[in-house]
């Protein structure tokens, strides 16, 4: 997850329009972020702002969802409760996967 934090962050530097999605297991970092003593949780601040949503379908079977939504992230549930990659792309946004 660092290197998906560091591409973002680079991007967003450079004033490319770019989003994170969460998906998988990747939606338990969200979690781990939060917490004061993460490695890499200032890293995820500096992007935070760039967070368009974390997968609900999988934030629920990670048994993360309740503190996602306590934390104010969105949900991505576009296409049966998980990110529409489909509409992202139609938008013209290139998906880049880590």
């Amino acid at each position: 997850m660092a290197n998906a934090l560091m591409v973002v962050r680079e991007l967003k530097e450079s004033g490319e329009d770019v989003r994170l999605i969460l998906d998988g297991a990747g939606v338990k970092w969200v979690s781990h972020w939060l917490d004061q003593d993460s490695q890499y949780g200032a890293l995820f601040l500096e992007v935070r702002d760039r967070l368009a949503g974390v997968c609900r379908y999988c934030a629920n079977a990670y048994g993360v969802a309740q503190r996602i939504e306590a934390a104010g992230f969105p949900f991505a549930d576009q296409y049966k409760q998980h990110p529409s990659f489909r509409a992202m792309i139609a938008e013209g946004y290139q998906i880049i996967t880590f």
